[in-house]
């Protein structure tokens, strides 16, 4: 029993660690989104084949691709446009961003 009710307050502790802190919200996302629609479209489909399309992407790759600019860790590219857009955007800019577009169809 013991056993048991370690594994579960294991599990427990794991699932309470590993959720992110932070849902996103996709009406700030969408706010805070006009400077993105330069490049990756209004609708968030690109139309510049050199920009990808944001529109549906996972939320999850979003949020590491943002704070890996904004922490230049991405190089090449347009990373240095990205890492200068990236710099002013707070964590829960980032994640109402990635919200907005990860809810996109």
């Amino acid at each position: 029993m013991k056993q048991q009710l370690v594994r579960v307050l294991t599990l427990g502790a794991f699932v309470a660690f590993s959720a992110p802190a932070w849902s996103g919200d996709a009406a700030a996302g969408k706010a805070k989104s006009a400077v993105c629609a330069a490049c990756h479209g209004a609708n968030g489909i690109a139309t510049i084949a050199t920009y990808p399309s944001l529109a549906g992407q996972n939320k999850a790759y979003l949020v590491s691709a943002m704070k890996a600019y904004k922490n230049k860790q991405r190089t090449g590219g347009m990373a240095a446009v990205m890492q200068a857009q990236a710099a002013g955007l707070s964590d829960a800019d980032i994640e109402n961003l990635a919200e907005y577009y990860s809810s996109m169809k």
